[in-house]
């Protein structure tokens, strides 16, 4: 099977080798060379995964996902909640204004959550960074395991009927239509857009990319091979639990922490077990719960905390055994 990074590769060992002139087969060499490689593909990958659904997202209003949702039960309309998830736009700051917005449009309390589990969880940043650290296949598994979580937490919290614990005021705000113009947008107008979206998300993460890649390659070069598969190995049937654990309370740039997981990886760490850390630290960040809190009352968010964490853990022990 061809490369398609090993130009990316051949230009990491002229650098390595060649500019720098360091030893190969030595620790130095291999995190330096970690790193150099890491950072080109992630880079290659996050500017084409974001120019990509950035476009595709032009065509999705927050107005247009409400009047789909509004009013719809079933898990056929939490699948396509969780699946809009992943290609709309969702941040801790934007999750009480979403909430509201969707309340009001009369989207059912359990679709709205399988849209705010996968929101976060899954989208083209992490994807891209996904694809270039741990490969296709692991970021199939994560991405489908992401809508999966969406459409079963979501389905399982509208079943035990919390719409009691959303707060009295979310039902009597009136948030109005929002503007549907980018339907009527020119193919140049919604590329430039992409482009936009591009700079912003690179923008944001590449100072975490760098870290974190630095800090995985540190690992990768010079941490004895097997370390966490004597502790942490898939022997160890504490070791999903007490990844998540760690993860749930931990707000942590997810772009920074999927390069240091690929070294962990590497070291023998059982890719479930990674998966459920990185999933933890992303669908439950800690400053996501402090803004939901204005619209739910303390009761749901304990639910929703412990239907999502358990969940993980399943998933990671299932990978766990298949992989």
């Amino acid at each position: 099977m061809v490369d398609i990074f090993y130009p990316l590769q051949w230009i990491a060992d002229k650098l390595t080798y060649g500019v720098f002139g360091i030893a190969p087969d030595t620790h130095l060499a291999a995190s330096v060379n970690f790193i150099i490689y890491d950072v080109m593909k992630i880079f290659v990958l996050l500017g084409v995964m974001i120019f990509l659904i950035s476009y595709i997202r032009t065509y999705i209003t927050p107005e247009k996902t409400r009047k789909v949702l509004g009013g719809k039960k079933g898990l056929r309309y939490h699948l396509l909640a969780s699946l809009t998830g992943t290609v709309t736009p969702f941040c801790s700051c934007s999750s009480v204004p979403l909430f509201i917005g969707f309340v009001e449009a009369g989207v059912p309390l359990g679709v709205t959550f399988s849209f705010l589990i996968t929101s976060p969880l899954v989208n083209e940043a992490a994807v891209a960074v996904l694809w270039a650290t741990l490969g296709i296949k692991a970021t199939i598994i994560y991405v489908v395991s992401g809508i999966a979580l969406g459409v079963l937490g979501g389905y399982l919290i509208g079943l035990l009927k919390l719409e009691r614990y959303v707060e009295d005021f979310v039902y009597k705000i009136k948030v109005g239509q929002q503007n549907t113009g980018p339907e009527k947008l020119k193919m140049k107008e919604r590329a430039d857009s992409a482009f936009e979206g591009v700079k912003e998300i690179v923008g944001k993460v590449w100072i975490y990319v760098i870290i974190g890649v630095s800090i995985g390659g540190i690992f990768h070069g010079y941490a004895p091979e097997g370390i966490l598969e004597k502790y942490a190995g898939k022997d160890n049937l504490l070791a999903v639990p007490i990844a998540v654990l760690i993860g749930v309370p931990l707000y942590s740039n997810v772009m920074g922490m999927i390069p240091i997981v690929e070294s962990l990886i590497g070291k023998g760490l059982p890719i479930g077990t990674a998966l459920a850390f990185l999933m933890s630290v992303t669908a439950v960040s800690l400053p996501e719960m402090i803004i939901l809190k204005k619209v739910l009352k303390k009761e749901l968010i304990a639910i929703f905390v412990s239907i999502v964490a358990v969940s993980i853990i399943f998933t990671g022990y299932l990978f766990n055994l298949l992989l």
